[in-house]
């Protein structure tokens, strides 16, 4: 595949920008070599920004963590499967100076689901979240996931209803023509977390159902569609 990386459309985002960013995401890893899989993720000005390699499709009884990183391949985030929730929970955890402190949780909305739309809680400054256990029903999260993620139509809203990304198929350049799959961009309102956004996007890729029959629905929420 040739360049897939957006126009420059802006600036590279960083947080706290004032511009609305726009990222592509390549299901591919960066390594080149063969039996590698991840991905690749390229701000406006086609510069490699965030990265995963060895992404592994395995079962998370047998997968491990999944790490976030950098163009340069610093570490970011460490993304840690909960092996025994109903929720599909995964847990974050921000690598800075040697130390892993847990920023997050996230799972799917609920256990009986057909949709890809899922949830996140943030951890507060003590070190205590809230959700994906006891009192589940009843917490409200952080963070919102609505749509379906497999067709690449979601978004992710604050937990107040406000929408801070939109996920969308991408279209190759001058035409009308959709990309696969494995090709979709992100546009990220100003001042988020770029960062976490990205994080979200590799655990939804793992815990979202992909829609192989026509009985698997999206959601119908006016949030999701783009």
């Amino acid at each position: 595949m040739g360049r897939i990386h957006p126009d420059n459309i802006g600036k590279p985002a960083r947080k706290g920008d004032d511009h609305e960013t726009v990222w592509t995401v390549w299901k591919k890893s960066s390594m080149a070599f063969h039996g590698t899989d991840g991905f690749s993720v390229y701000d406006s000005s086609g510069k490699l920004a965030f990265r995963v390699d060895n992404y592994s499709r395995r079962h998370k009884f047998l997968s491990g963590d999944l790490l976030l990183m950098d163009g340069s391949g610093s570490p970011l985030l460490s993304l840690h499967p909960q092996i025994f929730s109903m929720y599909d929970k995964w847990n974050g955890y921000k690598l800075e100076d040697g130390l892993r402190t847990e920023v997050f949780s996230m799972g799917k909305r609920s256990i009986m689901q057909s949709s890809d739309e899922a949830q996140v809680f943030m951890l507060n400054s003590t070190g205590h979240g809230r959700g994906h256990g006891h009192g589940h029903a009843a917490a409200k999260p952080d963070y919102k996931i609505e749509g379906c993620f497999w067709r690449r139509r979601c978004s992710i809203l604050t937990g107040t209803g406000e929408v801070i990304a939109k996920i969308s198929r991408k279209k190759a350049k001058n035409t009308s023509v959709f990309l696969g799959d494995d090709v979709f961009t992100i546009v990220i309102k100003p001042g988020v977390d770029c960062e976490l956004i990205m994080a979200f996007i590799v655990v939804m890729d793992r815990i979202s159902c992909k829609p192989f029959s026509a009985r698997i629905l999206c959601s119908s929420s006016s949030h999701a569609v783009l």
